[in-house]
């Protein structure tokens, strides 16, 4: 989790634009890992993966608007260049055998990894409305880490089932 930014000097607007990439870098990472797995049946760990992408995509898009509200079409000084694995999953987390209660596992990882980002960011955070920002947003990742944990505790035992390789014999 690597960000090129001194959290202390962040804007708002910087602020805002670095969250929303946050999430994108999320979503980005979880298309790739769900099209690396390929669709097998319905509750695969690939639809894990696209369902969280969706989310990441949806949390990004908020964001997002919620800057151009306040900033406008004001040139962004956040790249994605300038943050790795802030909340993406890890690189090498999927494998091709992989249960759908695993790739939640990577998720519920990825979430908590999102929420220790904020909290640890805050603070060293100088500017009131980033700090309120901040803690608004690690807020929101701890109610993600809820909702993942309620969901891998109701997934039936089936869920737990990686996949056979049938070509091994």
């Amino acid at each position: 989790m690597l960000t090129r930014i001194d959290i202390a000097r962040l804007t708002l607007m910087d602020a805002l634009d670095l969250a929303s990439l946050i999430e994108v870098e999320a979503y980005q990472r979880y298309t790739l890992f769900a099209a690396q797995l390929g669709s097998r049946d319905v509750g695969d760990a690939a639809s894990v993966f696209r369902s969280m992408a969706e989310n990441e995509k949806k949390h990004g898009e908020q964001l997002a608007r919620r800057r151009k509200t306040h900033f406008g079409d004001t040139p962004a000084r956040v790249t994605l260049d300038d943050l790795f694995d802030v909340e993406a999953p890890d690189v090498g987390a999927p494998s091709w055998n992989m249960s759908a209660l695993s790739a939640f596992r990577v998720a519920l990882a990825a979430e908590q990894k999102a929420f220790a980002f904020y909290d640890q960011a805050i603070p060293g955070v100088a500017q009131p409305d980033v700090k309120a920002l901040f803690e608004e947003l690690r807020e929101e990742e701890a109610e993600h880490v809820r909702m993942v944990e309620e969901i891998i505790a109701k997934l039936p035992p089936e869920a737990a089932i990686e996949l056979e390789d049938l070509d091994a014999e």
